[in-house]
């Protein structure tokens, strides 16, 4: 049952997606302008702390940008038509999913550009690919979880970035502990434990969200 509804909700997510193109177009071009502008600014990075950095602030206003609709830009009649549809579990777990596949094409849309501008100057590129794809799926975890809660009070933008920055801390100081050890050439065999502790971040919010999200549903 839960399998069925999860491929109903994706369905439905990225019909939505198709008939809003400028949504995504918008967040394309978000990121790009964005990558632009720091490379008029800055021209070529070589310096690897400042090339990290500026790289996940770029990523996590995309993030935000990106996933903030999830629950906000639904009304609250489309909410109670989901109720009467499928249960709670089947529609964070749909959000999730769908925030965490999009996320992940941006964030490398966002590695490219940036690589292209500002210029690459990982070393290790597959500890650096697998950074970008756990942390893209704890970030949209958080904010998708953070966006139902914001979206039951009417100062919804404010809420979510004041909840989700410090739920996000501890995933964000592995990321970019990682992603310096990628930068910086360091070998997996050195930093798989970082990649075991994003995996298990990612699956700690996957887990509080599929638990706690059924009793926010029915306020």
């Amino acid at each position: 049952m839960l399998i069925k509804e999860l491929k109903a909700l994706l369905a439905k997510e990225v019909k939505l997606e198709f008939r809003n193109k400028y949504a995504f177009n918008g967040i394309l071009l978000y990121v790009a302008s964005t990558v632009f502008v720091s490379y008029l600014s800055f021209q070529k990075i070589v310096d690897p702390p400042t090339w990290n950095a500026l790289f996940w602030i770029i990523l996590l206003f995309a993030a935000i940008n990106t996933v903030s609709k999830s629950f906000i830009q639904e009304s609250k009649g489309l909410l109670l038509y989901y109720y009467t549809l499928a249960g709670p579990q089947a529609i964070i777990l749909s959000k999730i999913i769908y925030n965490a596949l999009l996320l992940v094409f941006i964030s490398f849309v966002c590695y490219a550009c940036y690589s292209l501008f500002i210029g690459n100057i990982v070393q290790n590129q597959v500890l650096f690919m697998a950074s970008l794809a756990l942390g893209s799926i704890g970030i949209s975890s958080v904010l998708t979880l953070v966006s139902a809660i914001a979206a039951k009070t009417n100062n919804n933008l404010s809420l979510m970035a004041v909840l989700s920055f410090p739920i996000m801390m501890p995933l964000l100081i592995t990321l970019i502990k990682v992603s310096k050890y990628a930068v910086d050439g360091v070998s997996l065999s050195v930093t798989y434990k970082y990649l075991l502790v994003l995996s298990l971040l990612d699956l700690i919010v996957l887990t509080l969200s599929y638990l706690l999200f059924p009793y926010l549903w029915r306020d």
